[in-house]
């Protein structure tokens, strides 16, 4: 077998149905939607619509809040330093920040910024510098002999939240 010779099976493509071209089509005139009212016009939008019921998404309770300006932050788990150390893709001796992340290819956007999570061993001591931290990352940095230094912003919260 060939690549040139490669085809699909006999009816595995199904032709387009061409509607509203002719009776003897047997989609002609109407186009299979009936005779006369809203829903065989164009334009027609009635999803959800329930003959002037209330409804079913409106009727059923709502729960919750999404907040309409909450962070999204890149997550970096510690084992995945390790493992970009290991690989060469890191540099533990420099300070490691979200440009160093997306170059070692942890992160591809950097959204609101980098959150580290402790999931995973650390060996290496490293100098972070990201947006937020877990407690067990910390202490994982911390325990090694690292650094994790927060903007200010992110300080004055957790000192707020703990007091």
């Amino acid at each position: 077998m060939k690549l040139n010779e490669i085809k699909d099976n006999p009816g595995a493509r199904k032709g387009k149905v061409r509607v509203g071209r002719g009776i003897g089509s047997g989609v002609g005139k109407t186009g299979g939607r009936g005779q006369k009212g809203q829903k065989s016009r164009s334009g027609v939008s009635i999803n959800g619509f329930e003959g002037g019921q209330m409804p079913l998404h409106m009727r059923i309770p709502k729960r919750g809040f999404n907040k309409p300006n909450r962070k999204d932050y890149a997550e970096v788990n510690t084992g995945a330093l390790q493992r970009a150390i290991d690989a060469g893709r890191l540099d533990a001796g420099a300070a490691v920040d979200m440009a160093a992340l997306q170059a070692a290819g942890l992160v591809t956007q950097p959204r609101d910024g980098v959150r580290l999570l402790g999931k995973g061993e650390l060996k290496a001591k490293l100098d972070l510098h990201v947006a937020g931290v877990t407690k067990a990352a910390l202490a994982a940095v911390e325990a090694v002999g690292g650094t994790v230094t927060l903007p200010a912003k992110a300080v004055q919260a957790a000192t707020d939240a703990e007091a």
